[in-house]
């Protein structure tokens, strides 16, 4: 190549399922997003506690969004694809057919989700095993992980699925195998969902003491018996078939799939912080905690050596990053709860008109709107007498109890804008001092964290990202790219195509900080005082069922 030729562009693609949605971007190699598609799917409910989707569907809306961005590309500039996708639970049968879920029998609903929490006797029976494997996931399983829902699948449905199924695949694993027809599991998936070890691999005991010897008996066949890293290229790359789904060039390299969060982590953990000022770029990447906010969100940390932390899932080893073990903490509802508070309010469509006069989105004129009313005082001060815990839909971390519920003390009757958009504050609020909960466990356990890296949804609202600077003390650090998950995929791909050495070495070359928000000390001593009155909360909720249990 002579010296003023520039080196092809080469161009990977991202593929994220999220709960609501699936997405896609077209990324260069230096991780900028050159074009970008959404697609809703859909999702039933048809009980309370059961969440249901349907494969179908969501590979339909991942080769829709895929044809869109692609459009206008020369397509052999295209190098590889990546996946990711929440952790639900897909059941198909010998054959590769859906499977129901559901009592209605219905096979094209054969997704049960990952919040979909059906599951909670069997994830009590499986917690009071106290099975070795359970001291990786915070001493405590989570209702949410596949194990509990695969034990209630043979509990409930056994002739309409069980006795039926062929392969149990975690999402991710479905949509590569989607486009492959290579049935490997993704280290991530299984090690974060499934109790997979990747370095002893499955334990033949947690599976017969639990009821569930079904597959030790067939080598694992139906849940996986060929692992594989993150980014790793799978087999042929992409079947004719698949390409022709997703308009893309067949054989071009697949990569072994992560779940969204971990994703929206490689993503933004190792973005480069030069020129910012910030305490973490002279310490190692160890130093930062990587919070993906949607829908739910995830806090992901990662260490040299294995961490134990209560409460807190992992330590996991190579599940996001090659070579570093990872502890997860999450909280089940975030963006949700946001939702649910503000769209429940009696001046929800008083805010809806209002917001939609001025071309703005509820959230966005809800910013402007405390702006208005918090007069001299700094806005966070305006729920002094208002104070919130977040866990409507149970606790995730770090106290690891689903039987937690919602809490807000210090109501009045009105119901004006004014009252909607303080307890819209609040609710921010407890969930920023749900993330603090969240460090200070991890670091009592040995994590030393200095800085949080954001992303999701949430991290384009400035109120969510300045209230999570000022409530943990630390400084906030945006990615240059808003769609880290996106790129986080985009990574896999790039991996599996060869053309970076390592995940590290794609982490470093596409992903960058943009901007960083710093905490406002002058309110810690505020915030300082409304945590411990959100830590007292969940002591009286504590206090007030034991008072109802008693004789």
């Amino acid at each position: 190549m002579s010296a003023g030729e520039q080196e092809p562009r080469h161009f990977y693609v991202g593929v994220d399922v999220g709960t609501g949605s699936v997405r896609a971007a077209l990324v260069d190699q230096k991780g900028i997003l050159r074009a970008f598609a959404e697609h809703p799917i859909k999702e039933w409910e048809p009980q309370c506690n059961h969440h249901e989707q349907s494969s179908e569907d969501i590979w339909a809306a991942c080769c829709v969004v895929t044809k869109k961005v692609v459009q206008g590309i020369e397509l052999s500039l295209i190098r590889g694809l990546g996946f990711d996708a929440t952790c639900s639970l897909v059941v198909l049968d010998k054959h590769f057919h859906p499977l129901p879920v559901n009592r209605e029998g219905d096979p094209h609903r054969n997704i049960i989700m990952w919040l979909d929490h059906r599951a909670v006797s069997q994830v009590h029976r499986i917690n009071g095993t106290k099975h070795s494997v359970l001291q990786y996931v915070g001493g405590v399983m989570s209702v949410e992980m596949q194990a509990p829902k695969l034990l209630w699948l043979k509990e409930n449905l056994r002739e309409t699925c069980w006795d039926k199924a062929g392969h149990f695949f975690d999402l991710p694993d479905f949509l590569s195998w989607k486009a492959t027809g290579v049935t490997a599991r993704s280290l991530c998936t299984l090690v974060c969902k499934w109790t997979y070890s990747a370095e002893t691999g499955w334990h033949d005991s947690f599976w017969k003491t639990i009821g569930l010897e079904d597959f030790v008996a067939d080598n694992y066949s139906k849940i996986g018996n060929q692992v594989l890293p993150p980014g790793v290229s799978l087999g042929n790359g992409l079947s004719p078939e698949a390409a022709k789904d997703l308009g893309l060039p067949p054989g071009i390299a697949v990569a072994s799939s992560l779940i969204d969060a971990h994703a929206g982590g490689l993503g933004v953990i190792g973005a480069d912080v030069r020129g910012h000022g910030l305490v973490c770029e002279g310490q190692p990447m160890t130093s930062r905690l990587a919070v993906i906010c949607g829908t739910s969100s995830c806090h992901m940390g990662i260490s040299k050596d294995p961490i134990f932390v209560p409460g807190i899932w992992g330590p996991y080893f190579s599940a996001m990053v090659p070579g570093l073990w990872l502890n997860e903490g999450g909280q089940s509802v975030t963006g949700k709860l946001i939702d649910h508070v503000v769209q429940g309010h009696a001046a929800f469509p008083e805010l809806q008109a209002k917001a939609t006069a001025r071309c703005q989105s509820v959230y966005a004129y809800l910013n402007s709107h405390l702006d208005l009313i918090k007069k001299a005082q700094p806005m966070g001060f305006l729920t002094v007498d208002l104070h919130v815990w977040p866990d409507f839909h149970g606790n995730r971390s770090p106290l690891a109890d689903l039987t937690l519920k919602g809490m807000v003390t210090g109501l009045k009757l009105s119901q004006d804008l004014d009252d909607l958009a303080i307890l819209y504050l609040a609710t921010i609020q407890a969930i920023a001092f749900g993330t603090r909960h969240i460090i200070e466990t991890m670091e009592a356990a040995g994590h030393s964290l200095s800085t949080l890296f954001l992303c999701g949804g949430l991290s384009k609202n400035p109120l969510f990202v300045q209230m999570h600077a000022d409530i943990t003390g630390m400084p906030v650090v945006l990615s240059q790219e808003v769609e880290s998950v996106l790129v986080g995929a985009a990574i896999l791909g790039a991996c599996a195509s060869g053309d970076f050495a390592s995940v590290q070495e794609a982490m470093a070359r596409m992903s960058r900080a943009g901007n960083v928000v710093l905490p406002r000390g002058e309110d810690k001593r505020y915030y300082d005082k409304k945590y411990q009155v959100f830590l007292k909360l969940v002591e009286h909720q504590k206090a007030y069922a034991a008072i109802m249990q008693g004789n």
